[in-house]
């Protein structure tokens, strides 16, 4: 997020010069720059136990194709927080192990992508609202599903490498 004004007086921002960040844009009111930031969230390859099959969900807005599971982060929690829970609203399983593996950056939405393996047991699938569909697929399967260069390909094979 790019600040134009300033969030606490509502004064137009000013570019200033500071330290080794170069211009920055800064309230005159309040004396205090206004960095840019992105927003945090996760992103989770969700395996099951023996780490052979992986659970992809679809998304109406993604038009039909099969992606990660991902959320934000809420304030106050941490990112290994955010995963477990991003997993149990989502899909309606327990996470038994949630390992951080990299973070990305997502031009597309300005987001910092903090990315998980995650390992779930295999159980009957509670959808939430946001999905139109979850499914187990083998890795050589997800794979082919997922989009190639997205983060959440990336992130499967990062898994994977260090599995």
């Amino acid at each position: 997020m790019q600040f134009r004004h300033c969030p606490m007086c509502g004064e137009a921002l000013e570019p200033r010069p500071i330290g080794d960040e170069g211009l920055v844009p800064f309230c005159v009111q309040c004396d205090r720059p206004w960095f840019s930031f992105s927003y945090p969230c996760v992103i989770c390859t969700v395996m099951n136990e023996t780490g052979d099959r992986v659970l992809l969900i679809r998304q109406p807005e993604v038009q039909g194709r099969y992606i990660s599971v991902a959320g934000y982060v809420k304030q106050g929690e941490t990112i290994e927080e955010t995963a477990r829970r991003e997993v149990l609203e989502e899909t309606g399983l327990t996470a038994v192990q949630v390992r951080f593996v990299k973070s990305y950056f997502y031009d597309k939405r300005d987001q910092l992508m903090f990315g998980f393996g995650v390992r779930v047991r295999e159980g009957a699938l509670r959808l939430s609202c946001e999905l139109e569909d979850a499914c187990w697929f083998s890795v050589e399967e997800a794979r082919k599903l997922l989009r190639q260069g997205s983060i959440g390909i990336q992130l499967l094979e990062d898994y994977l490498l260090h599995k």
